[in-house]
């Protein structure tokens, strides 16, 4: 008796592809600097084996990997990035953040990323309030979208 040909079939929706025109992309630090890749790992590695020799303990060694792995997640996963014609989108292996455009009010690009502001002006807390975007290839293309979308803004140091 065959019982998949009694179930009904489940219904599974598309992705929802946002409307209007969006930028997208996926930066991962790992790969793109192998060199550094090499250096950061060993230096965990070390660290770990460090913390063994140190207290003789393979329990606090793995929970040094794990410790040190988990703060830098950001350099060795991947993270995602989507700006459509309402919100921002950055996805992580962990999280998905979605912000409105209404919500920032300046921008300030430098030669990596560009970080969304609520701020109108500069100010100590947008590091913690704003949102850096970190460029893949498509530096001008990103750039202009945020133009677009916060057009008042006063920032653009290079």
């Amino acid at each position: 008796m065959n019982l998949s040909a009694d179930r009904p079939s489940e219904f599974v929706p598309e992705a929802t592809q946002p409307e209007g025109p969006s930028v997208s992309w996926t930066i991962h630090p790992v790969k793109r600097k192998p060199w550094l890749s090499a250096i950061v790992t060993s230096v965990v590695l070390l660290f770990s084996f460090l913390v063994f020799v140190a207290t003789e303990s393979t329990f606090f060694c793995f929970l040094s990997l794990v410790v040190l792995f988990a703060s830098l997640a950001k350099f060795y996963m991947p993270t995602s990035y989507t700006l459509t014609e309402k919100e921002v989108i950055v996805k992580t292996t962990t999280q998905t953040l979605r912000k409105e455009w209404s919500l920032y009010r300046s921008y300030w690009p430098d030669k990596n990323g560009i970080l969304l502001s609520p701020f109108v002006g500069q100010s100590r807390l947008e590091n913690f309030r704003g949102l850096y975007l970190i460029f893949g290839e498509n530096r001008e293309e990103a750039t202009a979208f945020v133009k677009k979308r916060i057009p008042q803004s006063t920032g653009e140091q290079s």
